[in-house]
């Protein structure tokens, strides 16, 4: 006798809100609307006959039944997810050309391809960190991560995750600017690529942009990753590629305001949505993201 199987693609959209615990987050990461999002879990509920969800005064949490259910539903997603991968490996071969920002590649990416070459030994990856952004196809570029907020007209995109953008310091000097209000006396670390950072969580958090010809500039994220880390001043971090600093002890976050704007998004050109390397590549970084969201 066949087994019954619920309706698949509600167990992705059930997966994606359970891990972020909200309709609207779920719906953005999976270029759905909320509605949609809402909808499809509805049709899971009244196929299971239990409620997954319950809302709160604080907000979306899980029943009973969606935290007994939520652990298969992701091996089973992890589990199709690998087996398709297998089965593109057969296909795939050659050289896949991938574009990214050079502080990105280095702290998030690199340290993961090496999963990517051992399901895939017969792609040979081309990693294009020039500081000039590449054209898809008319650079010989394959595929590109890019930071943005998914206005990618005539691309396919997947959104990998967010990013935070939060305020960084050496823990010697965290006494120094332990106050909101320490942000007109704080040494100030700027990225000169990345200039609007600090007017944005300036702007966010209410305060006055302190005066920029103050503080340090460098020309690369890492760089004021480093000077940060030296206890050179404040800096903007960016989750998650300052997570490793963060986790070490580093780096200590001050003054609790997050802003979240922007998220990193695999891109390509729709006409070449179906070729191997392209599908083994996007199977592996949405799982690889989607274990480094959750």
């Amino acid at each position: 006798m066949r087994s019954r199987l619920p309706p698949l693609n509600s167990l992705r959209l059930f997966e994606a809100a359970a891990r972020l615990l909200s309709f609207k987050n779920a719906a953005e990461e999976l270029l759905l609307t909320p509605s949609a999002v809402s909808h499809g879990i509805q049709s899971l509920e009244e196929w299971l006959g239990v409620p997954l969800f319950l809302r709160t005064t604080k907000g979306l949490v899980l029943s009973e039944a969606g935290q007994t259910y939520i652990p298969t539903v992701r091996q089973a997603l992890h589990l199709l997810a690998s087996g398709s991968a297998q089965v593109i490996n057969t296909h795939a071969s050659g050289q896949l050309s991938i574009s990214a920002a050079p502080t990105f590649a280095a702290r998030w990416l690199l340290p993961r391809l090496h999963t990517f070459r051992e399901l895939h030994p017969d792609i040979q990856i081309v990693i294009d960190t020039s500081q000039e952004r590449a054209e898809l196809s008319e650079d010989g570029v394959d595929l590109a991560i890019r930071m943005g907020r998914g206005n990618w007209q005539g691309l396919i995109a997947d959104k990998l995750f967010a990013e935070e953008l939060v305020p960084v310091c050496a823990p010697s000097i965290r006494e120094r600017v332990c106050d909101l209000a320490d942000i007109e006396q704080a040494p100030l670390i700027h990225v000169t690529s990345t200039s609007e950072d600090w007017e944005m969580w300036a702007s966010a958090t209410g305060r006055a942009m302190p005066d920029a010809a103050k503080g340090l500039r460098f020309d690369t994220i890492h760089m004021a990753f480093q000077a940060a880390c030296q206890g050179l001043g404040v800096a903007i971090g960016r989750k998650p590629l300052v997570n490793e600093e963060l986790a070490s002890g580093k780096l200590v976050e001050v003054w609790d305001v997050v802003l979240s704007q922007t998220a990193y998004w695999l891109v390509g050109a729709e006409s070449r949505a179906d070729d191997p390397r392209i599908l083994a590549f996007r199977s592996w970084i949405l799982q690889e993201s989607a274990t480094s969201a959750g």
